[in-house]
């Protein structure tokens, strides 16, 4: 038959082999849209019909297979009443079944990318041949979903329960070679060769009917005895909940759901799966992980904006060779870009090789890279006690410590030996991008580029545009936050600028608690049930008492009203006591020798949090601690909405997902805040209007508690 739709094309390939050839039209890649179902069920329908047929190739036009649904179409979706999304849901996966029914052999050719509803299409087909350079994977669970189209049934009764229940629940891509060796795929071909290498595949199967047992297989229950499937489920329910926590239910569902339905033929399995499915897409963690995934690609496409027309960094350098200068330039080898990291002493140019060695042999050690790899990027990283090669430098980032004399001094000698079209950049947390271009003979060639701790690990660059930052200037710094694998996100310059600025208050609202008589260890129990990766005593202690000291100065001096403490906070006393946190050993907690072996919480610590203590002990409720704690920071963000420190909620958001961990199943701070309600938090804040100005609504809240709108709606 011959079927030309906007997302796929049904031709004969050769005398008796039909191929389906996925490319969708004005997409760069091909997904799973109302659309294309509707087009594959036409063609799955002809082709159930058509004569002389022995075969069916399925190919990809793009450069990727089919990376998945069509995220954008499921909010929507979900928001059907429960037998509309469940008939919607069972419409498509009988799509699927009917072309695994089809009276002749299948083969997918997968390239690129294959993922969610691309991989479920693709275990429909009878066999598979995976590209050398391809990526397979159902990361639902990331979505807090489940696989919808048959994921969940043909997985395990082609790689097994044990594995099935690995790549459900933990959502993880594997390779072609692991794929090839956990049998998921028939063979893996080098990419020019995959057409050809499937097509012949396809020939063998069409020449005897062992094909049909293929498909007989994929029907079956999985025959698992007792013990069994008690071993089975019982070792993945237990790692799960280690893994996933309380607060992601699809993992946790998942296993659930294999249990039930392995036993059942393929049918009866996918009405399970389907009833699994709708259970979750309902729920709320379901629409803030899909809200936080659309969010990524919004941010990513402003980057884009910013970015258009600069150049890739073809080399960089890097000022200050400590523990972020290190993982700055550990980051930048890593991704190919050659860099010089200078310091004044050899000490810290060893403290920064040693930083990136360390991550290096972790990475080799881990078995993802090889030693040739580690030798590389070691070799990418050339350390210098002067500026003689700075000159070849597109972007420099300067990363001394914290204080605007020093910078400044170091920017200005940093300008005197770059070429005139070199970007100077600042990592600085807290210090003004104007302040420290006065000195510059060059400030629209200027900007921050603020990497949160630790650099390896935090997908985050705020870029902070300074008043007389050049938009070229701002385009390369973006672009090479790009390079380096970074999700930049462009503010204004302002005190604290936008993460740090929402930070502050979250951590003297935890200081106030400390002060007004709250148990230290119920708080981080409080915030971390709320879904933190740490309470904000274990934060203080990681981030340091002395940094955390430092940035509250910086915040009282700029916004006194608000960020100035009446009288000793407990930051202050401890670290006058000399207790620093982590990397002294003591701080709101005790640590073992080299600062990370563990934590044990001291009650001596009240002792020496006396001066800074007015009240007796009082056991706050956990309703209350999280108003006194989260309060503060939805009126910040307010206000640097209203302010333009960054341009969106969206933005917002996802700086503090991604620099701060904000807890994602929560789809951000704002997002929280639009489901908890703007009247309701107007309320909460009122009742705690005594506690001072951190408490009081911004004029945007109390007017979006007037017209019931939210951030995101407003």
């Amino acid at each position: 038959m011959d079927f030309e739709g906007k997302s796929l094309v049904c031709r004969e390939r050769e005398p008796g082999i039909a191929e389906i050839r996925f490319d969708l039209q004005g997409e760069s890649v091909n997904k799973f849209d109302q659309q294309t179902l509707a087009e594959l069920e036409q063609v799955v329908a002809g082709l159930q019909t058509e004569r002389g047929l022995r075969g069916l190739l399925i190919t990809s036009g793009k450069r990727v297979f089919i990376v998945g649904a069509d995220i954008t179409e499921f909010l929507p979706a979900f928001r059907l009443p429960e037998p509309e999304l469940a008939a919607w849901l069972q419409k498509s996966q009988r799509i699927f079944s009917r072309l695994e029914d089809l009276p002749f052999p299948s083969v997918a050719a997968i390239n690129g990318y294959c993922l969610g509803g691309g991989l479920e299409l693709a275990m429909a087909a009878t066999y598979r041949v995976i590209s050398t350079e391809a990526t397979v994977g159902q990361p639902e669970v990331k979505l807090g979903l489940i696989p919808g189209f048959g994921g969940t049934v043909r997985l395990p009764r082609l790689v097994g329960v044990d594995t099935a229940l690995d790549l459900i629940a933990s959502g993880r891509e594997v390779r072609a070679a692991e794929a090839l060796r956990l049998h998921l795929v028939s063979a893996a071909v080098a990419p020019e060769a995959l057409e050809e290498a499937a097509l012949a595949l396809l020939r063998r199967a069409a020449g005897d009917d062992r094909w049909r047992r293929a498909v007989a297989v994929k029907k079956e229950p999985v025959l698992l005895n007792g013990v069994e499937r008690l071993m089975a489920f019982n070792v993945a329910k237990g790692l799960v909940a280690q893994q996933a926590g309380p607060h992601y239910p699809a993992p946790r569902a998942a296993v659930r759901l294999l249990e039930k339905s392995v036993v059942d033929g393929r049918d009866a399995a996918l009405d399970k799966e389907a009833e699994a499915f709708v259970k979750l897409a309902r729920t709320p963690e379901a629409e803030s992980l899909v809200g936080i995934f659309l969010a990524d690609q919004v941010v990513k496409k402003t980057a884009g904006a910013h970015a258009k027309g600069a150049e890739p960094v073809a080399a960089a350098a890097v000022v200050g060779a400590g523990i972020m200068g290190g993982g700055i330039a550990y980051q930048a080898a890593s991704r190919g870009v050659p860099v010089v990291m200078k310091d004044i002493r050899p000490e810290a140019l060893e403290q920064g090789f040693g930083e990136a060695s360390r991550l290096l042999t972790r990475q080799l050690e881990r078995g993802r890279i090889t030693a040739g790899e580690l030798a590389r990027t070691l070799a990418a990283i050339q350390g210098t006690l002067s500026y003689g090669d700075f000159a070849r430098a597109d972007v420099v980032v300067e990363a001394v410590v914290e204080n605007p004399k020093v910078k400044g001094q170091v920017l200005a000698e940093v300008e005197a030996q770059v070429g005139e079209g070199a970007v100077l950049a600042t990592n600085t947390s807290t210090i003004s991008i104007d302040r420290l271009a006065e000195g510059l003979r060059r400030p629209e060639r200027f900007c921050g580029m603020h990497f949160f701790n630790p650099v390896y690990r935090m997908p985050l660059v705020e870029v902070i545009r300074g008043r007389r930052t050049d938009p070229a200037a701002l385009a390369r710094v973006v672009a090479f936050a790009q390079q380096l694998g970074k999700t930049p996100i462009v503010v204004n310059d302002g005190p604290g600028f936008l993460v740090n600025r929402i930070l502050l208050p979250y951590m003297m609202a935890f200081q106030a608690l400390v002060r007004d008589g709250a148990d230290i260890e119920a708080v981080d129990r409080t915030m971390e049930g709320f879904g933190w990766p740490m309470g904000p005593a274990w934060l203080s202690d990681v981030v340091g008492l002395d940094t955390a000291r430092h940035a509250g100065e910086v915040m009282a001096a700029a916004f006194p009203e608000r960020f100035a403490f009446a009288g000793p906070a407990p930051t202050d006393v401890l670290f006058q006591a000399g207790l620093l946190g982590q990397k002294s050993g003591r701080g709101f907690y005790r640590y073992g020798a080299d600062g990370r072996d563990g934590k044990t919480f001291d009650p001596d610590v009240y002792e020496t949090l006396r001066p800074a203590i007015r009240a007796e002990r009082t056991d706050y409720d956990e309703a209350t601690i999280v108003d006194r704690m989260m309060l503060p920071m939805v009126m910040e963000a307010s206000r640097c909405l209203t302010e333009s420190i960054v341009a969106s909620p969206v933005e917002l958001d996802m700086a503090l997902i991604l620099g701060l961990g904000f807890p994602p199943f929560r789809g951000g701070l704002l997002r929280w805040a639009d489901r908890e309600g703007a009247a309701a938090l107007c309320r909460r804040a009122d009742a705690l209007a005594d506690l001072g100005a951190f408490y009081q609504p911004t004029e945007q809240l109390r007017e979006l508690a007037r017209t019931g709108k939210g951030f995101h709606q407003g």
